[in-house]
């Protein structure tokens, strides 16, 4: 059964991610360490009891529809009632609206706890909470003073609208029509797909953000509005009033989160009753200016999203140390006892079990450093953009780097428990099959590795990015110096780690200064997986010296010495693999 790792997580974020020093210049108002450590402990409590003991009938049962209504598993409105009863849901969200206005970092840390206790309960306030920041930033004052004190509370909960049949990742395909009414209000046509939480028992409304069209609107990207498109609509006084003109048609049949109902919506198709077809909407923001409303979900949605891969790869980790220590096999020369040793004695399974570990501590920190990063923007000053664009570096690499490492670890868990891994009783491969979803939806891994070279890294004509390897080689620096015990060649092969994400970062800003775009696409996302295992073997270095010795010791010469060697040959992938790419893929063109 999963245990969140409470002390782990408030190590990462004191020490290593930034939340102790942010704490003691003031930073973040009145946030003490005594709060920080209360929130995450009771957190770790209800993730841990009352979350993780529904996974196993989350999965079994799903979600199913009935007369377009969704029927969520048993036990699990009730558990979601006593999550909004606890606060959990307005932990970061605006003050003024009923949250509590707490720091990225520590919304965050809840979340990874919430995945791993269940990624398909977790899931569905990723999207509330990411509906709450667009309305908080573009919507009217009408708006918020409707909707927004529910949606912060979790009376009510949201979705993102993005996609259609034929517009995944392009959104310039975009169908879905909006139509002004003439009342300031919209009605909206159209269908999207793969809408999570679209329909659900949990709520008595549902807030829909639509991404639509409207007749004289330009072509592509440019002509996309936004709109609010609630599930019933809202009396003057607050109460919910008439159906909206909106549906589930159906909900898919997934390889995991079975739980999270993912919906079909149509909107606009006479459901509604007596009314004119159309389902009501109101504008967030300005006419064809939706997609940047839009992208301020997508971006909070993203960084969830990397949660959710560092949540399944501790619950992973956590399920196959367990095992390993109680499954009896063979002998071993570490083992004293009587018959065949615990596995986690066979040094294959060793490697194994702390690949997994290094992994997730990896990706735990480098997602809780892009928190950090957006917390300190947001407190503004002189280097509020500094700290903006640390985010917008972070981002892409927390979302997909993360959520690979959710799919290796959670693999590699199958592998630890053998055949009985491949068996649905140990929930080993629930874990596999909820994971890979999640370096697919949010933009595709392969798009967050476009989006690092080609817009992150030449922030401020590439300075940024030199600057953060500057700090990372002062983490390395600090390791070598500190003389602590067992390090063993640690702090050199970070620093050659180091030097070959120092080369490939220089190869592709020369690619992108002189126009060779195919070349730099070519190295995107062996790039993406190079910057993070170079930056994160920095950060448990970090995370080694704030500790002084221990454990943290052990695990960061085992990623040193056995993990972060891979750069190499993701350097050279990086820098010259472009070609030989290109020109094996004219025989994929049919």
């Amino acid at each position: 059964m999963y245990r969140a790792p409470v002390d782990e997580i408030a190590f990462t974020l004191k020490h290593v991610a930034g939340l102790k020093a942010a704490i003691e210049a003031g930073s973040l108002g009145d946030l003490s360490e005594d709060l920080v450590d209360a929130i995450l402990a009771e957190a770790g409590r209800f993730a841990s009891e009352e979350v993780a003991p529904l996974r196993q009938v989350g999965d079994r049962q799903g979600a199913v529809l009935e007369d377009g209504a969704v029927r969520m598993p048993e036990g699990w409105p009730d558990l979601y009632r006593r999550w909004i009863e606890g606060g959990w849901n307005a932990l970061s969200g605006p003050v003024d609206y009923g949250g509590q206005g707490l720091p990225t970092m520590l919304g965050v840390a809840a979340l990874e706890m919430w995945n791993s206790g269940a990624m398909a309960f977790g899931l569905g306030p990723t999207l509330t909470m990411g509906a709450v920041e667009a309305l908080d930033r573009h919507a009217s004052e009408e708006l918020k003073a409707t909707y927004l004190e529910k949606l912060v509370s979790g009376e009510w909960m949201g979705t993102m609208n993005l996609t259609e049949p034929q517009a995944g990742s392009d959104l310039a395909a975009l169908r879905t029509r909006a139509e002004r009414a003439g009342d300031g209000t919209y009605r909206i046509f159209g269908q999207k797909i793969f809408i999570t939480y679209g329909e659900h028992d949990f709520t008595d409304n549902i807030v829909h953000l639509v991404l639509a069209r409207l007749p004289d609107a330009p072509t592509g990207t440019r002509g996309i509005s936004l709109f609010l498109v609630p599930k019933f609509l809202v009396n003057e006084d607050g109460s919910l009033g008439a159906r909206n003109d909106l549906f589930c048609a159906s909900i898919e049949h997934k390889l995991g989160i079975h739980a999270s109902p993912t919906c079909t919506m149509i909107y606009g198709d006479g459901f509604a009753g007596d009314r004119e077809p159309g389902a009501v909407g109101w504008l967030v923001g300005e006419e064809n200016r939706g997609l940047a409303c839009m992208f301020t979900m997508m971006n909070n949605a993203r960084l969830a999203v990397g949660m959710q891969g560092v949540a399944v790869a501790e619950a992973a980790f956590q399920k196959a140390l367990a095992y390993a220590n109680e499954r009896r096999q063979g002998r071993a020369a570490t083992w004293r006892g009587e018959g065949m040793a615990p596995i986690v004695h066979h040094p294959d399974v060793q490697r194994d079990l702390l690949a997994m570990k290094a992994l997730t501590s990896v990706a735990r920190a480098i997602s809780y450093c892009c928190a950090h990063a957006t917390d300190m923007a947001r407190a503004g000053g002189d280097k509020a953009n500094f700290w903006q664009e640390r985010a917008n570096l972070l981002t892409p690499v927390a979302k997909a780097f993360s959520t690979d490492v959710g799919c290796e670890v959670a693999s590699l868990g199958v592998q630890v428990h053998g055949g009985m891994g491949f068996i649905e009783e140990t929930g080993a491969a629930a874990l596999l099959r909820d994971a890979r979803i999640a370096p697919i939806y949010e933009g595709t891994n392969g798009i967050q590795a476009i989006d690092l070279v080609t817009r992150k890294l030449p922030q401020s004509g590439g300075d940024h990015v030199r600057g953060y390897i500057a700090e990372l080689r002062e983490a390395v620096d600090a390791l070598r110096l500190s003389n602590l015990d067992g390090l063993g060649r640690s702090a050199e092969r970070l620093e050659r780690a180091l030097d070959h994400l120092d080369a490939a970062t220089q190869a592709l800003l020369k690619m992108l200064g002189d126009g060779a775009m195919q070349a730099a696409l070519a190295g995107a996302t062996p790039y993406l997986r190079l910057f993070a295992l170079a930056s994160g073997g920095a950060l448990l270095a970090r995370g080694a010296v704030a500790s002084g010795a221990g454990d943290r010791v052990a695990l960061l010469r085992f990623f040193a010495e056995n993990l972060a060697g891979e750069t190499a040959a993701l350097r050279e992938t990086v820098i010259d693999g472009g070609a030989s790419l290109e020109a094996a893929a004219k025989a994929l063109v049919a």
